[in-house]
């Protein structure tokens, strides 16, 4: 008998992030683009609700040894998003053009717990 595999985490990473997505979808957003990425990082979900450019983190946390989901969005992971957004932006003429805001989608397995944080984080200048 061969042994069931655990899926990677990888392979839960997506599953989770789709499912989001797909909520969100079901939410009124209008998928942008998925997992944008450039040398300064990566946003998980670009959406657009209404007139307003959203980047959204997902995180997803299985158990709560090191924390839950929404305690993993640390300062420095946000400036991180910030960056990416920002060079986003301006590499697709937006910069100052359209309203923007950052959101986390927080899903913790145990206990089954999903939020979303509209406004999570904002620009500090």
């Amino acid at each position: 008998m061969l042994a069931q595999s655990q899926p990677s985490a990888r392979q839960i990473g997506r599953f989770v992030e789709q499912n989001v997505c797909d909520y969100l979808l079901q939410q009124g957003l209008k998928l942008i683009t998925q997992n944008y990425s450039c040398e300064l990082g990566e946003i998980d979900l670009i959406m657009q609700d209404q007139d307003t450019r959203v980047f959204i983190e997902v995180r997803y946390r299985g158990h709560g040894e090191h924390g839950n989901a929404l305690e993993s969005v640390t300062y420095k992971k946000q400036r991180k998003i910030i960056r990416t957004a920002h060079y986003y932006l301006l590499e697709n003429n937006l910069l100052d053009q359209i309203p923007c805001r950052f959101d986390v989608i927080a899903w913790d397995k145990n206990p089954a717990k999903i939020q979303w944080i509209k406004d999570a984080f904002w620009v500090k200048y």
